[in-house]
């Protein structure tokens, strides 16, 4: 009889403790977003397709500067570049010649990038919850309340308290994984890279 208590106790106390690594993901979250006003970091980009395609790689380098203020520079396999000034979206394909423009906060409301350059308003745009932990990573879930946001759910993984991953899985089960090197937490940026102007002679799109 005691065995068969130590051993409930033991499931008690594990599953408490549980609770307690899993909620560390959430807290790690919310300290993120309310204490990081910019950051700096290159990424890989993974995306897969649940259809067998083989996996699209591409890498760069990304800064933000909150509220609204981003910069994602693709560097591979070739060169795109998307700008967050503060009112407008900007996004250059080099190889088309061809900048696309869009509202910010129509653009930003409650993607993926919100939880980075956005607010931090987080239970406003989105469905929080604890992920669990997997090979060292702690994970918070994240369920977009509007049903256009263009995504279904959304993973941000934390390796102690620095953000190492994010897991974007849209309608149609295509995952897309960014994975952060170098992460640097509110370094000091100058104004230059948040601006942009269209390349002489590019087609401008708005939206």
């Amino acid at each position: 009889m005691k065995t068969v208590k130590a051993f409930v106790m033991l499931c008690l106390l594990s599953a408490s403790a549980a609770q307690v690594v899993y909620a560390a993901a959430l807290d790690k979250l919310k300290a993120f977003v309310d204490g990081t006003r910019s950051g700096k970091a290159d990424f890989l980009q993974t995306v897969t397709t649940n259809n067998g395609r083989k996996p699209q790689n591409a890498a760069g380098q990304m800064l933000f500067s909150r509220p609204g203020k981003f910069r994602w520079t693709y560097d591979k396999p070739y060169y795109q570049l998307i700008v967050g000034d503060g009112e407008r979206l900007w996004i250059y394909d080099r190889d088309l010649n061809q900048v696309t423009m869009k509202k910010l906060a129509v653009a930003l409301g409650s993607s993926p990038a919100a939880l980075l350059a956005g607010d931090n308003e987080l239970e406003k745009n989105f469905d929080l919850k604890e992920g669990g932990i997997s090979d060292g990573i702690e994970w918070a879930d994240a369920q977009p309340k509007n049903q256009e946001a263009g995504f279904q759910h959304l993973r941000i993984g934390f390796a102690g308290n620095t953000l190492r991953v994010m897991e974007i899985t849209d309608s149609f089960g295509q995952v897309t994984t960014i994975v952060f090197e170098n992460f640097e937490r509110n370094p000091a940026l100058p104004a230059a890279p948040f601006q942009f102007t269209p390349p002489k002679g590019a087609d401008v799109l708005s939206e």
